[in-house]
């Protein structure tokens, strides 16, 4: 059952089309590299299309009408946007849920240091890297720094043309034959991910006034922090109250001669996230008939733990303010209405790769530029892990994908027993709600720069769409 190219299909007004989403999306994911500018800039979008707090709703106590169009986070990195439906709540609703938290480094709580006339910082990596893959590139740091005071400073440092920026080390060939004899995952070691920040040693204070053997010890690191209090007003115990990320520098770009690919950082799981959010925005004004959600949450690439990841009760408890604002507030039609609820979740899949065909199986791989991915079941070995979608639901998505002339195809991660992975789709699932994993099609998936189909995403944005309007 091959799939044929989405490309072919397109008229010259719809690769318009596909070209101005792909504008959007390579903006959104180069502004923004971590889960709170993710967030951040979501809200801001839905509150230009109309959607309002959530706790302003319930601060007034404002009874919920069809069309009501809500949006409710968790601590600045998860987001939940409602599209109220016609039907009652009860009914259950259309949700498309994704994350926007992707692999990275993490700066340490205490991690700024100098060695050897270098200062470095210290960092703990986050999520699933290959770290031989972090050297030797540019980097940017973004996040927040709470100052004792409780002012919160945000950072953005590496992306301006102007920025300097920062790097991992990599040991030269000429004397690196040991290092090439390790394994993969020991020729760069995780302990060993600490970011170049600095090599100019502090001005020599006024005699009299600095401990002149300390100033000396550590002229370099005193040089770095004195450049942190002067763009930022923040002090090395500021570093305990920090999050600080380290992500790729630069913006994502067109990819190939036909400029058909995207190459950007963070595509795992943005790529999910943005389009889930076009598609979400997408119904306007309208009433759909289901109450529409999308569900942006954290902490999916560490097993979504946390207050803001899936495994936390940040979307149910949205759920249980919006029945009881809707005067359907019971605990036996709040059950019901997530066991009558339909989810996508919205995850990439890992595309074929020609480089690599060994660890794919043909039949059953996702190929790019040929439409939205389903996998019926991830999980490994034995689908361990996995949710596993029913028949009847399956058949269900492919008739609104056919209905809406929208390309996918239907795919597994890699070989049985190649190794494999997983979704948020088993935790909603819990609940007894139909769920199956869909998203689009990545290669090099986890590398500091992801490649995906610019068709991908245009088709991935309108079976979205098509999935919420769903009766």
């Amino acid at each position: 059952m091959d799939r044929d190219a989405a490309w072919k299909k397109y008229s010259e007004a719809d690769l318009e089309r596909v070209e101005a989403l792909a504008d959007r999306y390579m903006g959104f994911i180069s502004q923004n590299k971590t889960e709170r500018e993710c967030a951040a800039a979501a809200i801001a979008q839905a509150e230009a299309a109309g959607y309002q707090p959530l706790d302003e709703a319930v601060a007034q106590g404002r009874a919920l009408q069809p069309g009501d169009k809500l949006w409710a986070h968790a601590h600045g990195k998860a987001l939940m946007l409602v599209h109220v439906g016609a039907e009652p709540l009860s009914a259950g609703m259309n949700i498309l849920g994704a994350h926007i938290d992707s692999p990275r480094l993490d700066c340490k709580q205490n991690p700024l240091y100098e060695s050897n006339s270098l200062a470095l910082l210290d960092t703990h990596y986050y999520g699933g890297i290959k770290a031989y893959q972090w050297v030797a590139q540019p980097l940017a740091l973004h996040g927040v720094v709470a100052k004792a005071d409780g002012t919160v400073v945000d950072v953005v440092l590496g992306e301006d043309a102007v920025d300097p920026v920062f790097c991992v080390t990599d040991l030269l060939p000429h004397l690196g034959s040991q290092q090439m004899d390790k394994k993969g995952s020991k020729v760069v070691e995780g302990e060993d991910l600490d970011i170049l920040v600095g090599n100019r040693p502090a001005p020599a204070a006024p005699d009299g006034e600095a401990d002149d053997a300390k100033a000396d010890k550590e002229a370099v690191k005193a040089f770095a922090l004195q450049l942190l209090e002067e763009k930022y007003g923040i002090a090395e115990e500021d570093f305990l109250s920090a999050e600080l990320e380290v992500v790729p520098a630069g913006p994502a770009r067109s990819l190939g001669f036909d400029r058909s690919m995207v190459i950007g950082y963070g595509q795992d799981d943005r790529v999910c996230a943005y389009t889930s959010l076009e598609a979400q925005l997408a119904l306007g004004g309208e009433v759909p008939q289901r109450t529409a959600v999308t569900l942006l949450v954290d902490k999916e690439e560490i097993g979504s733990v946390g207050a803001t990841g899936m495994e936390s009760q940040f979307f149910e408890n949205v759920v249980a303010e919006l029945m009881a604002l809707a005067g359907e507030g019971s605990d036996l039609e709040r059950r019901r209405a997530l066991a009558r609820s339909r989810m996508l979740s919205s995850d990439v899949s890992a595309g074929f790769d020609p480089s690599y065909a060994s660890v794919f199986e043909a039949k059953n791989a996702a190929y790019l530029g040929r439409g939205l991915v389903f996998n019926k079941y991830t999980g490994a070995r034995g689908k361990s892990g996995s949710n596993d979608a029913s028949a009847e639901y399956m058949a269900r998505i492919r008739r609104i994908m056919d209905d809406a002339g929208v390309s996918f195809q239907t795919a597994e991660l890699g070989k049985v027993d190649a190794g494999g992975g997983g979704t948020i789709a088993y935790i909603p699932a819990k609940y007894g709600m139909d769920v199956i994993d869909s998203g689009v099609a990545v290669l090099s998936m986890h590398a500091p720069w992801e490649v995906t189909s610019k068709a991908d995403i245009y088709e991935a944005a309108r079976g979205y769409e098509a999935f919420l309007r769903d009766a």
